[in-house]
């Protein structure tokens, strides 16, 4: 398993998939993919068979429908701290 933080998601995308692609097929080729998330960690494969668009034109598509099905919780990487308020 490849582990990725939330800021590699972009170039991930860009490097594994070839556009334009349908969701079963991206899921397909980022099954190997551990996205590391501020609350957590989760499987690419799972997230991006989880979005509502059956296929995506270009990395923006898909990279921005990963993002808005994430909770506010996991955006950040892992250990970052909000600071003091």
């Amino acid at each position: 398993m490849t582990e990725i933080k939330l800021s590699e998601l972009t170039g991930t995308l860009r490097d594994e998939l070839e556009f334009p692609i349908d969701t079963e097929e991206a899921a397909e080729v980022l099954d190997d993919y551990t996205l590391l998330m501020a609350d957590g960690e989760a499987e690419l494969s799972d997230l991006i068979r989880d979005l509502e668009s059956e296929e995506y034109g270009g990395v923006g598509d898909i990279e921005m429908e990963v993002y808005s099905h994430l909770p506010p919780e996991a955006l950040g990487e892992p250990g970052q701290s909000e600071g003091d308020a």
